[in-house]
């Protein structure tokens, strides 16, 4: 039988992809530099190819190094998988949870449901990653994240998913604009082609642009925000109007004296929060339960539907 790769020279190659750097890579699997490079020079010995290449200045990887880290990647992954599923029959919602969650979310739902967690789960320790989705999707993919907390609709093949509620998208704009003026406001051509978008890598971006299928694409390029607040700052300043989730101005985003938000009625935009994870993740009972607390959290998640609604017509009065 030949003789198998041992995860820990797999994890060594991994951070010599990330890194590009010897020193750092060593840094990051804390083991001396010697170490791993006698290690990466067994797992070549044993593969029989060559997978670095590496001069006085520079190291790069060759093309069967980074076919094989992308899926040592896999292999780790469900290697970490392996030791949860041992760990979680053991307790359930204790130990370590790390949590992806994007900015459009984090500072509106996180506020509400962490002191929840921690008081439901006392021996249960969340790390909260704060990035984009596609980030966040690629940390969970390599086993660096248990779970994401994303908004739908995106591209999440090969995971496992679980909606949570749906988040309306308000229109906001300045008091005096002639547009915010009705209370029955459309996402008509022209005020669709006023519209400001966050900056490409937020999923919110495509939302907005998706619900405005009339915009000019090339018209709303000229001017982004790299953030939610920054995005109501511009609307404040009179450069347009946006589309803001309906969990941010319930937070007070867009509580300010020369604004108004108003929702786009039943049928207006709309985007679903979702938590994801691994399909090969063993935490099947604590991604559950984590969901379940999450939906409870949503600020409307409990009210009747007739409450619901006055809630929301209240909310979109000047």
């Amino acid at each position: 039988m030949a003789t198998l790769t041992s995860l820990r020279q797999l994890q060594f190659l991994v951070a010599l992809a990330d890194r590009l750097n010897f020193t750092k890579a060593a840094r990051d699997c804390h083991v001396t530099q010697s170490t791993l490079s006698a290690g990466l020079k067994e797992l070549e010995q044993l593969l029989g190819v060559r997978l670095v290449e590496r001069d006085r200045k520079s190291v790069l990887m060759t093309a069967t190094g980074s076919e094989v880290s992308q899926r040592a990647r896999t292999l780790l992954a469900a290697a970490r998988d392996l030791t949860e599923l041992a760990a979680a029959g053991a307790e359930p919602m204790t130990g370590t949870l790390r949590l992806g969650v994007i900015p459009t979310i984090a500072p509106f739902l996180l506020p509400r449901c962490l002191p929840v967690l921690r008081k439901r789960y006392p021996r249960l320790k969340v790390m909260l990653r704060e990035d984009v989705t596609a980030d966040l999707l690629s940390r969970l993919a390599d086993g660096l994240l248990d779970y994401a907390l994303i908004a739908l609709p995106y591209d999440t093949a090969n995971l496992l998913v679980e909606p949570l509620f749906d988040d309306e998208l308000w229109i906001v704009g300045q008091k005096q604009d002639p547009a915010m003026q009705s209370r029955q406001i459309a996402l008509t051509p022209a005020l669709s082609n006023r519209l400001l978008l966050l900056a490409e890598g937020h999923c919110l971006r495509e939302h907005a642009l998706y619900a405005c299928a009339t915009v000019d694409r090339s018209r709303a390029t000229g001017v982004e925000a790299t953030s939610l607040l920054t995005l109501v700052q511009m609307i404040e300043s009179g450069l347009g109007i946006g589309l803001v989730p309906e969990m941010a101005v319930r937070s007070g985003l867009t509580a300010s004296p020369s604004l108004v938000a108003r929702s786009l009625g039943r049928n207006g935009p709309r985007r679903t929060i979702a938590l994801a994870a691994r399909r090969s993740m063993a935490r099947r009972a604590d991604f559950s339960a984590l969901a379940e607390l999450l939906r409870g959290c949503h600020p409307l998640a409990k009210l009747p539907s007739s409450q619901l609604r006055s809630a929301r017509q209240a909310s979109s009065k000047p």
